[in-house]
């Protein structure tokens, strides 16, 4: 079982590709995977039975794992992708993740119960730790109460009822290091080595960050786009 203080103050690095990316397939991925554990990253995130169990033969690191299963005219609000079932779990938990990340937001109608059903129906298949993806300090309470040792603000404002908000949630972050008992993954909006000083600062237990370190075309967005504002100056 891994062990989570050992953790304390670490970076997680997401090494995901959607299919219209150009380093989507292969073994990509991993090797990206590779290169963040000789960076330095004290986990690597991933997405995927086979990509998961990939990586896992390849780093010495823990992996976070996810499995997004998108559904048709997928709605990035309203929609639940990640970890979404039992049998989703149980793939990536035979393929060897270590942690698994589990959507706990209240969207498409869904009630505490149900969160804690949903969580309590994982734990019979899987025995690993469940970080459960929250988008206000209410879920994280019930992520806790679930029994969860693991929460992420992975989807904080990336629901309707959320705070909208450009940079990262930091006072979430905050708010549930003071009120509840969990390990906090700050994950969302992460772009620079400041903003993730800001979180621990806060009171996360691991910082996540992907695209600023994963995705190519992203980072060279933004590298165009702080041009053409220096430009417009």
């Amino acid at each position: 079982m891994i062990d989570l203080e050992k953790m304390y103050g670490g970076l997680v690095v997401s090494c995901q590709a959607f299919p219209y990316e150009a380093l989507y397939g292969g073994d990509t991925m991993t090797k990206i995977a590779i290169a963040c554990e000789q960076g330095g990253a004290c986990a690597i995130r991933a997405n995927g039975p086979e990509i998961i169990k990939d990586i896992k033969s390849k780093v010495n690191i823990p992996v976070f794992g996810i499995y997004k299963v998108f559904p048709e005219n997928y709605d990035k609000i309203n929609d639940i992708v990640i970890t979404p079932t039992v049998e989703a779990a149980k793939a990536i938990a035979e393929a060897g993740a270590d942690i698994i990340a589990v959507d706990c937001t209240l969207r498409e109608g869904r009630t505490k119960q149900d969160i804690l059903d949903l969580i309590h129906d994982y734990k019979k298949v899987i025995n690993v730790p469940i970080m459960g993806e929250i988008s206000t300090l209410e879920e994280g309470l019930i992520v806790e109460e679930a029994g969860c040792q693991i929460v992420s603000t992975t989807i904080s404002g990336y629901t309707s009822y959320s705070k909208q908000i450009e940079e990262p949630d930091y006072q979430l972050v905050n708010d549930l290091h003071k009120h509840t008992n969990l390990y906090v993954n700050a994950e969302g909006r992460y772009s620079t080595p400041q903003e993730v000083k800001k979180a621990f600062e806060n009171g996360a237990w691991t910082v996540t960050v992907g695209s600023a370190i994963t995705r190519p075309k992203y980072i060279t967005e933004n590298f165009i786009k702080g041009m053409r504002s220096n430009y417009e100056k």
